[in-house]
């Protein structure tokens, strides 16, 4: 069995290129482990940890054959890897997330296949946004808040009475009765996180979405849509979807 290490001392490989994240496993089924790592470069910025050209490495454990993937998004924070079956095949696939640090907090996730040592992208956040995002916000009358997802044909409603009276004054009338139309908006993916929902140790992948009113900061609730693969349509499918609200004290 061929054991290669691409990595130099303090985790640094060459050209200001250090390894960011590492895991083993099978992913290319061939029941060896291999070795899977994130690699980019930092800015060389002491304050920031900011890593610029992530990239997704493979050394095949058996040959020792190192296999190279670039990510649409390669720049970022936090980038981490998680391997796990998704797929249902026994073979571990590739969960990649960076965060991308910016007010929205948005994270960019990516799950690949590299059955028979070739990358396939099986899920990424754009796709799911763009697939089941359509939705709408819309501020009611009586301090309530309506979120239409029209993608799933899904309805939610929350009630926002319990907020900051000076926040509530901005929007109603001292009759509960809107002062004018007001919106809300559905953000990107703020977290795609691994998740065996059915303990049959085939991984979901769980994407959190932030509903926001006023202003970026103004968070209404989440919606948390499980994603399930569907081998006929090889793709992720939602399972089911949820808009969840915090707590408010008493």
């Amino acid at each position: 069995m061929a054991h290669a290490h691409i990595w130099g001392s303090h985790g640094m490989i060459r050209n200001g290129t250090v390894v960011l994240d590492v895991k083993l496993g099978d992913v290319n089924g061939d029941r060896t482990p291999d070795q899977v790592y994130l690699t980019g470069n930092p800015t060389g910025d002491t304050n920031s940890s900011f890593v610029q050209n992530i990239q997704l490495v493979v050394v095949d454990g058996r040959s020792g054959a190192r296999y190279t993937s670039q990510l649409k998004n390669n720049a970022g924070y936090n980038a981490r890897l998680f391997l796990g079956d998704f797929t249902g095949d026994r073979v571990d696939n590739i969960l990649v997330s960076i965060d991308s640090g910016g007010s929205g907090g948005f994270t960019y996730n990516y799950i690949y296949s590299f059955m028979r040592n070739m990358f396939r992208e099986l899920y990424n956040n754009e796709w799911f946004y763009e697939t089941y995002s359509d939705a709408s916000v819309f501020y009611e009358d009586n301090y309530r808040v309506r979120i239409v997802n029209r993608s799933l044909q899904k309805e939610y409603l929350l009630d926002i009475s319990k907020r900051d009276p000076s926040y509530l004054s901005e929007l109603y009338d001292a009759n509960g009765k809107l002062k004018k139309p007001v919106e809300g908006s559905v953000m990107g993916v703020g977290g795609a996180y691994p998740i065996d929902l059915q303990g049959d140790r085939i991984y979901e992948l769980w994407p959190f979405q932030r509903v926001i009113g006023l202003y970026n900061a103004d968070t209404l609730g989440y919606l948390q849509t499980p994603l399930s693969w569907n081998a006929n349509t090889s793709k992720f499918i939602p399972m089911y979807q949820w808009a969840s609200v915090n707590g408010s004290d008493i």
